[in-house]
């Protein structure tokens, strides 16, 4: 059997990675790294609409068991919480880390030290939360710890607002993209995370990590190598648009796409009491967007057990032999 060998592992090695690392380095001085294109210069530590500065905040980093199964396999994820967003999403369950700063700024040598760590735990990856607006800095840490003996999968876990200029840095360094498809409609978007352009967008996204890393390929155990997963979380109301979400995953991206259709909405930090949002999503709407899903065609991926709880069991869509 072949041993499989991450994208970044490759790039390290031609030198090619610590060019990435720098040229990504440079957008931080006037920031174009997210769609907002803020232009804050944040190497002088100014922080930019992500309230970030010219170093990562990292809320935690720890194995989590609650990925999508080929993403947590057995031992879990090396999760690393980066804090600080992009969006400003007025339901996000981890508003105080996105939304308040929680969290504390961490050298370069500090992430490449985290990333190690989680490695040395067996965790089988390693995967950055909410990464799209400290791209540079981790690019700088990926290669200190390529250097240092980093050989597993590296996971890129976003809100999906993210820029294709940027995302281009990262061909050849990321191995699984892990991002959201939040919405089909830019009224919602607008009203609810601060982003009317967020579908056009996500649309760019999507298509330029596809074009990247292709389906998903898993390791004799189930557990993913390289290739995508797209998260869509169903909302109360409609609000998601996930009948026209599913429909243009299934004929803009591919019917063979990973898809997690996610169950966990409960109102939190700014949705609680809005007409909109302040209630939990039922059993009526839930089963609805099952129904969506068939119809899309799409025909990998997971299911989400709605149990009330935020979280819940993933059950394949189709259970592939």
């Amino acid at each position: 059997m072949v041993r499989f060998e991450p994208a970044y592992v490759r790039l390290h090695r031609s030198g090619q990675l610590t060019k990435r690392s720098q040229d990504a380095r440079r957008l931080l001085a006037s920031c174009q790294l997210c769609p907002r294109r803020c232009g804050v210069d944040r190497l002088a530590g100014r922080p930019g609409y992500c309230r970030s500065g010219a170093l990562a905040m990292v809320a935690s980093h720890n194995a989590h068991h609650g990925e999508e199964p080929p993403i947590s396999g057995s031992r879990g994820s090396g999760t690393i919480f980066f804090s600080g967003c992009s969006l400003r999403c007025a339901y996000c369950q981890n508003w105080p880390i996105s939304q308040q700063g929680q969290g504390r700024e961490v050298s370069d040598d500090e992430l490449a030290g985290m990333m190690l760590a989680l490695q040395r735990r067996g965790c089988h990856n390693i995967n950055l939360v909410t990464p799209s607006h400290v791209v540079p800095q981790v690019l700088e840490a990926l290669a200190l710890a390529a250097a240092a003996g980093l050989s597993i999968p590296l996971v890129y876990n976003s809100s999906g607002y993210d820029s294709p200029e940027t995302l281009s840095l990262l061909d050849g360094v990321i191995d699984i993209y892990l991002p959201d498809l939040r919405y089909r409609d830019g009224g919602v978007s607008g009203r609810h995370s601060g982003a009317p352009d967020y579908p056009e967008v996500n649309a760019a996204a999507l298509g330029e990590m596809w074009r990247q890393v292709g389906p998903l390929r898993c390791d004799g155990d189930g557990v993913a190598l390289r290739g995508m997963i797209v998260r869509h979380l169903v909302l109360p109301g409609g609000l998601s648009q996930t009948r026209e979400a599913l429909s243009f995953l299934a004929r803009e991206i591919s019917p063979e796409v990973h898809l997690s259709l996610m169950a966990q909405y409960f109102p939190a930090h700014r949705a609680i009491g809005l007409p909109e949002l302040g209630r939990p999503l039922t059993a009526a709407e839930y089963g609805r967007a099952l129904e969506w899903l068939e119809e899309s065609g799409l025909k990998n991926g997971w299911r989400q057990e709605l149990d009330g709880s935020g979280g819940g069991r993933h059950d394949a869509i189709v259970r592939e032999a």
